[in-house]
This record gives C-alpha cells, structure tokens and sequence, in this order.
C-alpha cells in the first residue's frame, strides 16, 4: 500500500482541510499520514473559532521521522499559515519528496482577495513552494497573486489570458499547473491545466451551480491528488475531481438538512463510483 503525507490543517468542524484531505485519500486505498499546522475548532467562515498554530511541532516531527526511517511516496500539501511554514514544506520536500510527487495546494485566496493574515509578499513565498512542486492547483485569485497578475473578476474569461497564466505558473518551477474555477463559456465551471514538459493544454468543464460552499477547492485537491496516486494522469485526475464536487454540491442541495458550510462528500464516497479504479 502507497504511503502518503499531507500537510495543512486540521479545522475540527468544517469539512475542509485535513477532514476532507484524511478520509478521501485513505478511501482511495492509500495510507495518509498527516502533519497537522494548526488546530482551529471550525473553518474560519463560522464566527469566534479559535485557533492555536502548531509550527512549533513541525520541525520536531520531521526529525522524528527521519530517525524512524520513515518514507512516503507523495506529499500532498494545502492551508499553510506563515512563511515559516512554507520553509519548513520545502525542508520536508528535501527529506521526504526525492524522486516523489510533490502536490500544491496554494490555499491562500478566493474571489480576488487573499485570506486574513495574508500579503502579497507571502504569496510570493506561496509561488517559492509551488516552484519546488511537480504539480500546482491554484485557484485564479492564487495564480494572479502569485505572478503578481492583476485580478480578472469572474465570468467568462479570454483562453488566451489563462493559458498565458498556466505557462507563467509553470515558469515557476513546476511540471504541471492546474487552475480551478474558471469559467470560459458562460454557464459551464471546470479546471485548465498545462503540461509543461509536453507543451500540451487540458480542461475539464460541468455545469456551472447556483450554489457555492465551502471546503470545494480542498476536495478538488484531494480527489485529484489520490487519483494520481492510484495511476490516473493528470488529466484524468482532473475530471475525476472535478465530477466529484459536482457530485458533492448536488447531494447537499439535494439532502432534506442542507448545511451551509461544507458538502456531503462522503455520501459521494459511500457511493463508490469515484473508487473503482482504485
């Protein structure tokens, strides 16, 4: 059985983050190992969470690791909460990432702000971090921060304009870039990707949903990093995690007891559809 690290945090209430990332990777049939960098009590979209950063315990768990001879064949990385942070994921890539996938999640930003806490200058540290990976999921608010772009509002976008993006991002370092939520035909939402080292464009598009939730970008990573993991290509891992948020959006909208702050991805799971090539 694979092994794999994900690093980012744990919001104990929320569906987002290492709650989602946790049970969708290991319900791929991997092994996920975690490295937790903060604790909250829910995601930041409730009101009077609290929050306790756990940079401190990083550094102490690699070398912990390294002692017990410990490998992992992926390292798959989301939320990260200081540049100190970024420092210490590119250490672990050191030690633990030779010759392994190297998977980014820049989640920093959305809808053309960044999250509290964050500046511009730490999204040029983001773009240090996704240099040093093998693939990159930003967002388009992550992408234009990140190459210093000024922010396109949503709608339907030019696909020369995100194809210059995905070449810049991939200038950085990284053999693929993937940004998600893009909308190129109005009424239709997906992902565009480049393969840099095949000069070659992929998308994938659904359906664009009235409705938006929280914890999506989480579960595109995760369903997109385990698919890869389990010998999808990029493209296909794509597709497959792109279905699978639509699929997660619609059993929330769907259910008698909608919540608000995330969706029923494990409804998706339970189905088994999405893991069957497992």
């Amino acid at each position: 059985m694979k092994r794999i690290l994900t690093i980012q945090d744990v919001s104990c209430v929320g569906k987002c983050s290492l709650t989602v990332a946790l049970p969708i990777i290991s319900a791929f049939g991997i092994e996920a190992a975690i490295l937790p960098t903060a604790t909250l009590s829910t995601h930041t979209a409730f009101s009077g969470f609290t929050f306790r950063d756990l940079t401190s315990d990083i550094k102490p768990i690699l070398c912990h690791w390294k002692e017990q001879n410990i490998g992992f064949d992926g390292i798959y990385t989301g939320y990260l909460g200081s540049r100190e942070q970024i420092d210490l994921v590119l250490e672990a890539f050191r030690d633990f990432g030779e010759g392994k996938l190297k998977f980014v999640d820049p989640a920093m930003g959305d809808n053309g702000k960044l999250y509290t806490g964050f500046d511009s200058a730490f999204a040029l540290e983001m773009a240090k971090l996704c240099a040093a990976a093998d693939i990159i999921v930003p967002n388009m608010t992550e992408a234009c921060f990140m190459l210093g772009k000024p922010y396109v509002a949503g709608g339907c976008y030019d696909e020369s304009y995100v194809r210059s993006l995905l070449r810049e991002l991939t200038d950085l370092g990284c053999r693929y870039a993937v940004i998600t939520g893009v909308e190129l035909e109005c009424g239709k939402l997906g992902c565009y990707g480049y393969d840099s080292q095949n000069d070659r464009f992929f998308s994938d598009y659904n359906s664009k949903l009235p409705q938006s939730f929280h914890g999506t970008g989480d579960i595109f990573a995760s369903v997109c990093f385990a698919s890869i993991m389990n010998g999808r290509s990029v493209d296909q891992a794509c597709e497959i995690a792109a279905d699978f948020v639509c699929d997660s959006i619609t059993a929330t909208v769907t259910d008698e007891n909608p919540i608000w702050y995330g969706v029923h991805f494990e409804k998706v799971l339970a189905g088994g559809k999405y893991l069957s090539g497992k």
